[in-house]
């Protein structure tokens, strides 16, 4: 698990159908004192209902990402698991 930014949402045209339903939003990874970003952004699926400016805690846990979204074939690799208390 990682520190992120929510720093916007992902909308595309086309997307895999394990999309379907799924909110994608932009995180920026940060290091451990939760503001120094730590490489480049990365897109997200978000189950907890994150907005921008938030501060959130993201996985790629697979399986984790295999379970929410039903589909064992799933190209999204990191998932939002909770909002961080301020």
């Amino acid at each position: 698990m990682q520190l992120g930014l929510v720093i916007g949402t992902a909308i595309a045209t086309a997307r895999h159908p394990s999309f379907k339903g799924q909110k994608m939003l932009v995180v920026q990874p940060l290091m451990a004192d939760g503001k120094t970003p730590d490489a480049d952004p990365v897109i997200a699926a978000d189950v907890v209902g994150a907005g921008r400016g938030e501060l959130v805690m993201i996985t790629s846990d697979g399986k984790y990402v295999r379970e929410i979204t039903g589909d064992e074939s799933t190209p999204i690799r990191y998932s939002i698991v909770g909002i961080a208390d301020n």
